[in-house]
């Protein structure tokens, strides 16, 4: 790439958020483009997510610390907000903000990265800024604005807003991944394309694991809720003849049916299983959305309790995918057969491009002299 300046061996230090494993499909695909273009580069990962999923989903080499820099909202479910707690948690979060950012700096210089990319936590932002250091964020929302959407009219809250939004404008750019949230109070945005990643379909495989005949059609629904922990019994979802459900083992707990399945049986990556499936089941999140629609994959979603990112997910996936809304307590009384079946037999979408995947990767490396050879 003309004009970059080329160092050997640069040290890219990443934050990826525990808060649902929404965060680590926005960043794996662009780490592993840039584990591609700049394969000099060394990684250091800190996360809160387990280090087995992390090596599942990024294919380059690093090195993995495990570490908590934000917590983003606290969760009753995957569905619903605790925003008491939530409030409270920042609250304490906050309390020694100044203590916190120094012991970040600190942190920070032990490992002399050269670069830091956060998704999205604002702790190590700011800490950065401090050390001059080059920091990006890439999300498709930010901890600011959702804290303000549940709790932004309560007075003690508004010191604490004003310090997230000033660690984010410290970054040198913020990257919206599409689709995400206005961010207009950020001035250096940078829009990147649709992230995600690009699975094959292991269809006969998981056919053969599940002791299913291929000559009969049977179509595959997943269902997932995006990593967040959800009690939810599927004792009542429909049994249909031409349907076989992929279900998380801890909502089956014992429970057995000839059309339910272990989806972490299946031996499978989560993406190879979701582009082998002819419907996801899930709540509104980006991983799940942006990779259905990646791979044409059909999706039935519980809306989140007024989550705001999700308005700007839903609106995107109708555009560019196909979709549909299933009310709450139809899911918990398995009363949405006519809803499934209806998507089952639409045509499949045309699969989106995941562009992000390389713009993200390229504007780091042009932003931060990472060799890209």
């Amino acid at each position: 790439m003309a004009g970059i300046s080329v160092t050997q061996g640069q040290h890219l230090l990443v934050y990826i958020s525990g808060h649902g494993y929404g965060h680590v499909a926005q960043v794996a695909p662009v780490l592993n483009q840039l584990a591609l273009l700049a394969p000099a580069t060394r990684l250091t990962i800190c996360s809160a997510v387990p280090e087995q999923f992390l090596r599942s989903r990024i294919f380059a080499r690093f090195d993995y610390i495990q570490r908590v820099a934000d917590f983003g909202m606290l969760m009753q479910s995957a569905l619903e907000v605790d925003t008491d707690a939530s409030v409270d948690a920042y609250l304490e979060f906050h309390a020694d903000w100044d203590r916190k950012v120094a012991q970040e700096v600190a942190w920070i210089e032990m490992l002399e990265p050269d670069a830091i990319l956060s998704n999205v936590a604002y702790l190590p932002l700011a800490a950065a800024r401090q050390l001059g250091i080059t920091a990006f964020a890439i999300c498709s929302l930010n901890w600011a604005d959702v804290l303000q959407h549940y709790a932004g009219n309560r007075p003690q809250i508004q010191a604490v807003l004003q310090q997230i939004r000033h660690a984010y404008a410290g970054v040198h750019t913020f990257l919206r991944t599409t689709p995400a949230m206005t961010m207009p109070w950020l001035a250096q945005c940078h829009e990147c394309g649709p992230v995600a990643d690009l699975a094959s379909p292991q269809r006969a495989r998981i056919f053969n694991t599940l002791n299913l005949s291929q000559h009969t059609r049977q179509h595959l629904v997943l269902v997932s809720m995006g990593g967040i922990s959800t009690d939810i019994r599927p004792d009542h979802f429909p049994a249909l003849e031409n349907v076989q459900w992929l279900l998380p083992e801890n909502w089956l707990r014992g429970l057995q049916r000839k059309d339910f399945h272990v989806t972490e049986s299946l031996g499978e990556n989560f993406s190879d299983i979701l582009a082998s499936c002819d419907l996801v089941l899930t709540k509104p999140g980006y991983g799940t959305f942006v990779e259905a629609a990646c791979h044409g994959v059909p999706v039935l979603y519980v809306e989140r309790d007024g989550w705001p990112e999700q308005d700007c997910l839903i609106t995107w996936l109708q555009q560019h995918g196909l979709c549909r809304q299933l009310l709450e307590q139809a899911l918990l009384k398995g009363d949405f057969a006519a809803e499934l079946q209806h998507l089952l037999a639409l045509p499949k979408p045309t699969p989106v491009e995941a562009t992000g995947n390389q713009e993200a990767a390229r504007f780091i490396i042009a932003n931060t002299g990472l060799a890209d050879t």
